[in-house]
């Protein structure tokens, strides 16, 4: 018989968090121990997404309520400004992590690394749980060996607090990987309006935008002698996200150290 996994839930209330809570509650194979978020505290967690109690009270504290239930795997959709924290919590409690936060700096996941490899566990730092997004990270950074002069365009929500999107960093890196930097347009260019170029990386550009009623989409933007490729995934709902992160969930038992980028688990 396969063994239960043991996951705790951190910002179980919002609407990442949700969903997370949700899809433990319905796989056998997942258990649901902990829900931890700033609101909500001595709410059962299952009332939070329509189901009947479970039995787990939302709790305020990360590392009193890792200590005291136990879990597996700590899944965090919390902020940038706790995640970082958040995650180091779990790793000192012995508790892998999965984390759907972005805003995490490569010193951060050097160092989180470093504590994840003196633990002996494994951790997953992921920009995006989408198994479409990854595949579109996946074909644009095959593009790019062969179709250099790029640019990426992602639109998410006006709610949303980092700019660029993790996705869109992590897709800028993996094309990085795979094309010398080439700084593109016109050598006399002038921005008369700062900024309207958008942000620059390894001699590309990446543009930002934030609109209500906008959920989450992204875009690479190719272009070559007489053509354009064009990359494009949609997210649109949360749940599409669920059946990486419980991908995440199981595999992350089999690393070791912190995992930067959900596509190390895709096959």
């Amino acid at each position: 018989m396969t063994n239960i996994i043991k996951v705790a839930v951190s910002g179980a209330s919002g609407r990442m968090g949700r969903e997370v809570v949700k899809m433990v509650l319905e796989d056998p194979e997942l258990k649901l121990v902990a829900a931890v978020d700033r609101h909500e505290e001595g709410k059962d967690a299952a009332s939070l997404v329509g189901l009947p109690d479970c039995g787990v009270a939302l709790t305020r504290e990360l590392g009193e309520t890792l200590i005291r239930t136990r879990p597996d795997v700590l899944v965090d959709f919390t902020i940038p400004q706790s995640a970082v924290v958040n995650t180091s919590v779990a790793i000192r409690c012995g508790v892998r992590p999965v984390i759907g936060t972005t805003g995490f700096t490569p010193e951060d996941i050097a160092e989180l690394d470093k504590q994840c490899r003196e633990q002996g566990i494994g951790g997953l730092i992921a920009p995006n749980f989408s198994i479409g997004a990854i595949l579109m990270m996946r074909f644009a950074a095959q593009a790019a060996k062969h179709m250099p002069h790029v640019e990426i365009i992602e639109f998410h929500g006006d709610q949303k607090l980092d700019a660029p999107s993790g996705t869109a960093i992590k897709t800028a890196e993996l094309i990085a990987e795979n094309r010398r930097e080439l700084r593109q347009g016109n050598p006399e260019e002038e921005e008369s309006i700062e900024g309207s170029r958008g942000g620059y990386y390894n001699g590309f550009r990446i543009h930002s935008v934030r609109l209500p009623g906008v959920f989450a989409q992204q875009e690479v933007v190719f272009g070559g002698y007489g053509q354009t490729l064009k990359i494009r995934h949609d997210s649109f709902d949360r749940a599409g996200y669920m059946p990486g992160v419980n991908l995440a969930v199981k595999k992350v038992l089999e690393t070791t150290g912190m995992v930067y980028g959900f596509e190390h688990f895709i096959d």
